[in-house]
């Protein structure tokens, strides 16, 4: 999915000048650079994710929606979101081939485009649909979680990333196929260097994965399925990688720099599954893509 349709302008805030800072500071990282600081602008993106809850009707069309901790939203984003997600239409809903709601857990990246001066044109660049783990028995859960090692030159060279893990479970818990969807960086160099260091972080994450087990579910119609697909975003941070999540700062609400690594392909898995963008995945725990969920729309409403 692409980010178009309905945006909102912004002047550039204390959130969005920290950001872009961030950006001036991988400048000084001891990376070689492939080009100056515009050509950099344009490959690092200024971003933040929202999350929330949508109640879709049985025509597609939303009948409600919540998002999560409005209070540290920055007021356009918050306004933005308010003016497109109610635009959204969904693909008609049924179950046993009757008319059915459908509720989900969203998750929205929201993106902020320079327009010169200190203006940024806000856009949904990605939205995801879905559900969490929880404790009913209804969804896929982990039980065995195998923590994956920071590859030791991506640690010298203090480059820290993002990996959005997509896996296939099987009817016994194991991990039966397993890629890295999108690997996203938060520094900036060569296009070899980014690459490898891609290849690292995806190469750690599997090696890890792998070796996870999961609770299937026992009750509800995903008890019956074959097999189970979710999303595991398996976050490397220097300031506390393996730091349990709840021991770290958060950062919801806020603008993030970060350069987004290419979308790879998933030839064991249906198309129709993998509409949402595998970087809009909420950070912690695994996230269940919802099969009911297709946008008709577009992501700008």
């Amino acid at each position: 999915m692409r980010p178009v349709g309905r945006t909102g302008v912004i002047g550039e805030g204390d959130m969005m000048k920290r950001a872009l800072l961030g950006i001036g500071c991988l400048l000084l990282s001891g990376v070689v650079m492939a080009s100056g600081i515009a050509a950099v602008r344009k490959r690092v993106q200024v971003s933040m994710r929202v999350t929330g809850n949508i109640t879709v009707a049985p025509d597609g069309h939303v009948a409600g929606y919540t998002l999560d901790h409005t209070e540290k939203l920055p007021p356009a984003v918050t306004s933005l979101l308010n003016q497109t997600v109610p635009r959204w239409t969904f693909e008609s809903i049924s179950v046993d081939g009757h008319p059915a709601s459908a509720k989900a857990a969203m998750s929205m990246r929201v993106v902020a485009v320079p327009q010169g001066g200190e203006r940024y044109t806000l856009s949904v660049a990605g939205v995801a649909f879905g559900n969490g783990e929880d404790d009913s028995g209804r969804t896929l859960a982990v039980k065995h979680r195998e923590a994956p090692i920071y590859p030791p030159e991506a640690l010298r060279a203090r480059v820290a990333g993002t990996v959005y893990m997509l896996v296939r479970v099987d009817r016994q818990g194991k991990v039966a196929e397993a890629v890295a969807r999108q690997v996203d960086l938060k520094v900036v160099g060569s296009d070899r260097d980014m690459a490898n260091w891609r290849d690292m972080f995806a190469k750690a994450t599997l090696r890890a994965v792998r070796k996870w087990t999961f609770k299937p579910p026992v009750t509800g119609k995903e008890a019956a399925a074959p097999y189970w697909l979710a999303s595991l975003p398996v976050d490397y941070k220097l300031r506390g990688f393996n730091v349990p999540a709840a021991e770290l700062p958060s950062d919801y609400g806020q603008w993030q720099s970060y350069v987004p690594g290419p979308l790879q392909p998933v030839p064991w898995a249906d198309p129709a599954q993998l509409a949402g963008s595998a970087d809009a995945m909420p950070d912690g725990g695994i996230f269940q893509p919802s099969p009911q969920l297709r946008l008709r729309t577009l992501l700008g409403g």
